[in-house]
């Protein structure tokens, strides 16, 4: 909804950084649900991982490297 004019998958324009996260994201999720969690509960889990993931990979020179090859 917040991108209307973007057609397609969510990972066809998403960066490397993203897309492990989003990766992540569903294993905890799956988790999380196993867990009994409530959706509520879930997303404010998620987020949280989400933020610390990035903000962890953004930081990471390995996955720079990877990103920069991958923009090769």
């Amino acid at each position: 909804d917040n991108n209307p004019d973007k057609e397609g998958n969510i990972r066809d324009y998403s960066n490397v950084e993203q897309l492990v996260v989003l990766a992540n994201l569903e294993g905890t999720n799956t988790e999380l649900i196993r867990e009994g969690l409530s959706q509520p509960d879930r997303l404010k889990k998620l987020n949280a991982t989400a933020i610390s993931q990035v903000k962890s990979l953004l930081d990471n020179p390995s996955v720079k490297k990877l990103a920069e090859k991958g923009a090769d």
